[in-house]
């Protein structure tokens, strides 16, 4: 609501849903936004006691939104798991906030403003009349870059800062290409899109790399919102199957403490007897069949250097004194064996280290992954094809036809009948928490019992040769 009938101005839109409104994280619309103006007539009468020159008069101020009480993605995450948690005792100060609204704006930009006394706040205050009435007094003052914010409290910056160049669009897709990217899509609600990540698509941009996923959903995968989705897990870039990102800053900070806080809990080994909040499943094609049908996986890994230092890999590291390993566990089952020498395993990775189940089907069950040339060479180098047969030759003519993608991708060459095997890995189910809903429902009330939330169960179909690989071998 706009306070003051001589005070124009609009509020920053953040353009969210109701479900995270009650969040105060502000969306990064810096260069959205219409100009709006403020003269220094307009301030209270202390404030212009204090700016009252002439050249103040004619200065302009960018208005940010009013400070609101933010979520903490930690607490939000141990109410979600129904364990204790103690409430954050930190206060918002006046840089976390402008920093908050507009990350697009330097870091040391923002402090030189605070150094130079450029910033104002405008907050509310309540005064007695004479004849005992209480009237709501709006005062603008400066503000320090420390002082904490109270709820209602706005800030205005010079509006200068909106002479930062714009952001130009890095990626320009054809109609086909958008169309693809949006047919990834499994899920989305206010907090959260989950896509079907297609092997071969690079999960983060970096050198060499043309396109990656998290730079096409900041580009095209915004809809109404004025900022990128953002990642919170990866994938491999051979792999596949269900990617989670954030569609605000609030629901990517709690989706990551999510996300963390597993990995950091079965590593204390605490996930036997622990509610389980998070819940990934990915199916995998080995070569050979583990000893037992089921179990669980303790193993610490490591990052070590080869080729004189041209590439490294992660391995088993037994020594767990050493502060560079990592601990690691995963629960497996089989899903079903093969007479060709195959089996089709379910991985349940309890900590997200890098290569986890790949390195754990290779070195510990003896069992790499279809397609893993990188720790299972050997076994590959090994391995037969299968033999020729009637289903094979039925297939010929229709694996010879390759249908390529947008951005270059095959998904159909790869299975078991073709000479270069893909990854056989494949991120096919996973249970999370509502986190729309909780952000809802913390909205209305901070005391909400979190934990009786129902989960969210997402299923991601196989990519085309893995499902011709299951095909070939149920058949």
């Amino acid at each position: 609501m706009l306070i003051g009938a001589n005070l124009p101005r609009c509020l920053l839109r953040s353009q969210l849903s109701a479900t995270d409104g009650g969040s105060g994280l502000v969306i990064s619309a810096l260069h959205q936004l219409r100009s709006q103006y403020r003269t220094a007539t307009e301030l209270s009468a202390e404030d212009t006691n204090h700016e009252g020159n002439s050249e103040e008069k004619e200065s302009k101020w960018f208005t940010l939104p009013p400070f609101a009480k933010t979520v903490n993605a930690s607490v939000l995450r141990a109410k979600l798991a129904g364990k204790p948690h103690l409430e954050a005792g930190d206060e918002t100060t006046a840089l976390k906030w402008v920093l908050k609204c507009c990350p697009e704006l330097p870091r040391s930009l923002v402090q030189k403003l605070f150094r130079l006394r450029q910033v104002r706040r405008e907050s509310k205050a309540m005064e007695v009349c004479d004849d005992g009435s209480q009237v709501q007094k709006i005062q603008v003052k400066r503000i320090g870059a420390k002082d904490s914010l109270n709820i209602g409290d706005i800030i205005f910056l010079p509006m200068s800062v909106r002479e930062l160049p714009e952001e130009k669009k890095e990626h320009d897709c054809t109609a086909e290409e958008l169309n693809f990217i949006r047919s990834l899509e499994l899920y989305k609600d206010p907090a959260i899109l989950i896509l079907n990540k297609p092997p071969g698509m690079p999960v983060q941009g970096g050198v060499g790399i043309k396109w990656s996923l998290d730079e096409l959903a900041a580009a095209w995968l915004c809809y109404d919102y004025s900022e990128p989705p953002r990642l919170v897990h990866r994938l491999d870039r051979d792999s596949s199957g269900i990617l989670v990102m954030g569609r605000t800053q609030t629901s990517a900070a709690v989706l990551h403490s999510i996300f963390r806080e597993e990995t950091i809990g079965a590593s204390k080994h605490d996930f036997e007897g622990e509610k389980k909040i998070l819940q990934k499943r990915y199916w995998a094609l080995v070569i050979g069949s583990p000893r037992r049908p089921k179990g669980m996986i303790s193993a610490p890994l490591r990052k070590v250097v080869v080729d004189d230092g041209k590439s490294d890999r992660i391995t088993i590291f037994d020594d767990t004194k050493i502060m560079s390993s990592q601990h690691a566990v995963t629960k497996y089952r089989v899903l079903k064996t093969s007479s060709h020498g195959y089996t089709w395993l379910e991985l349940s990775p309890l900590t997200g280290r890098k290569h986890q189940l790949r390195v754990h089907c290779a070195e510990v069950l003896g069992t790499p992954i279809v397609g893993d040339y990188k720790y299972g060479w050997q076994a590959h180098r090994r391995w037969q094809n299968l033999p020729e047969s009637d289903l094979r030759k039925k297939s010929n003519g229709k694996l010879s036809k390759e249908n390529m993608l947008p951005f270059g991708l095959n998904v159909d060459s790869g299975s078991i009948l073709e000479k270069r095997l893909r990854l056989h890995l494949h991120c096919g189910e996973m249970i999370l928490p509502d986190v729309s809903q909780a952000l809802q429902n913390l909205q209305t009330s901070t005391d909400h019992d979190l934990s009786y939330l129902k989960s969210l169960k997402i299923v991601a179909p196989l990519p085309s040769y893995m499902q011709t690989s299951w095909d070939i071998l149920n058949s």
